[in-house]
């Protein structure tokens, strides 16, 4: 069935470029596919360009705010339009870490401690024991994320003239550091993808490590006992379910291989991951037997249920 699909990327977060280029291989997915896709580079006109469009559906390819945070999801609520991925209530929680967490910490999902920090507390003194992680309670990417090291890296206490996440945000999440290893699992219609291992060449999985080509080998299947493999499937799936997610999302995790089982936490639930062609949904799927374009088209077939 041909349907006329707007695809909405762009915007003005902190990734719209990553937002561009899953757009783009999203609307030439649909074109292979048949159908007539209108492209929209959202700005502040968005209702407007969307009245005019009247897609059957819209492919929301944004990341971060407000395509990710229920903004977005919460207008085309109130214009009756259908869209991927998932909706309002379940964006505006699972983009937030602290809301994140008391939701699925009490259903025994694990997740690491930490609190919410005022940004001028920290150059008083550290909130945790170092080391510990600092990111901004709603961006994804790892934008702003910045690890503080008992070696005092940022100073200690941090230097307020310091380049880091406290000049661009007031509040910041602070977690204790988790060793080890980096680990992500693709949830879509009910079943988990496996899980990928993401090793980066440079020290830490920040913003260049994840989308510049060569900065991050992915180990598929990640070469992890089997008990930590369907650990994170589980944990992906339930947080998915627990959260109320649609289409693809993508949970990552940090695990201490000293620990075992134990020592696996979920870090986020993406309910808006990339679709770049290093993006880790289609590289998934793909080992799955599911092409890029099928993914797409699995996307749009739960969007229309």
């Amino acid at each position: 069935m041909s349907l006329h699909i707007v695809v909405l990327h762009g915007g003005w977060s902190a990734e719209r470029e990553v937002s561009l280029l899953s757009g783009a291989g999203v609307a030439d997915a649909l074109e292979s596919l048949g159908h007539r896709v209108t492209r929209i580079d959202m700005g502040r006109d968005v209702a407007a360009r969307l009245a005019e469009a009247k897609p059957d559906l819209v492919f929301n390819a944004l990341h971060g705010t407000p395509g990710e945070d229920g903004s977005i999801q919460g207008l085309m609520d109130l214009m009756g339009l259908r869209y991927t991925h998932s909706g309002m209530a379940t964006s505006v929680i699972a983009v937030d870490k602290q809301l994140t967490k008391q939701v699925l910490v009490p259903h025994g999902i694990p997740m690491p401690g930490g609190r919410i920090v005022k940004s001028a507390e920290l150059f008083e003194g550290d909130p945790l024991a170092r080391p510990y992680v600092l990111k901004p309670v709603n961006e994804g990417s790892s934008v702003g994320v910045a690890i503080v090291t008992a070696e005092g890296n940022y100073g200690n206490p941090i230097g307020r003239d310091v380049a880091g996440p406290w000049q661009d945000f007031d509040e910041l999440l602070a977690e204790p550091f988790i060793r080890g290893r980096e680990l992500t699992t693709a949830v879509l219609g009910g079943r988990a993808f496996g899980v990928t291992e993401l090793r980066p060449k440079s020290a830490f999985y920040d913003y260049d490590a994840k989308y510049t080509e060569g900065m991050t080998e992915h180990l598929y299947p990640a070469p992890i006992p089997d008990e930590i493999a369907r650990a994170c499937e589980d944990v992906a799936l339930e947080a998915h379910r627990l959260l109320g997610c649609k289409g693809a999302s993508r949970a990552d995790f940090r695990w201490d291989d000293e620990r075992g089982v134990d020592g696996l936490f979920l870090l986020e639930v993406n309910t808006q991951p990339g679709m770049t062609p290093l993006s880790l949904v289609p590289e998934q799927a793909r080992h799955n037997g599911i092409d890029y374009p099928q993914l797409v088209q699995m996307i749009v077939d739960e969007a229309l249920q």
